[in-house]
């Protein structure tokens, strides 16, 4: 079975040496692309996940404590 990684082509090594600037600047922008898209199809689905009440219920009692602590 073949990694993420490998289905990409990411793990192909090349001498950067033996590509002019060019093709060199070319090959590093299209692997900042594609990391670029995988990580936001990846995140993507994070930010759809609901909130967690007890996150919800921390976060009003913080705003609580504070608008207490003005009003004194």
């Amino acid at each position: 079975m073949t990694s993420a990684i490998q289905r990409r082509g990411w793990d192909s090594v090349t001498k950067d040496d033996d590509k002019p600037d060019r093709e060199r600047r070319r090959a590093i922008r299209a692997r900042q692309r594609a990391l670029g898209r995988e990580l936001r199809r990846h995140y993507d689905g994070v930010v759809e996940e609901p909130v967690p009440d007890e996150f919800l219920n921390l976060l009003r009692e913080i705003d609580e404590s504070k608008n207490g602590g003005e009003d004194s």
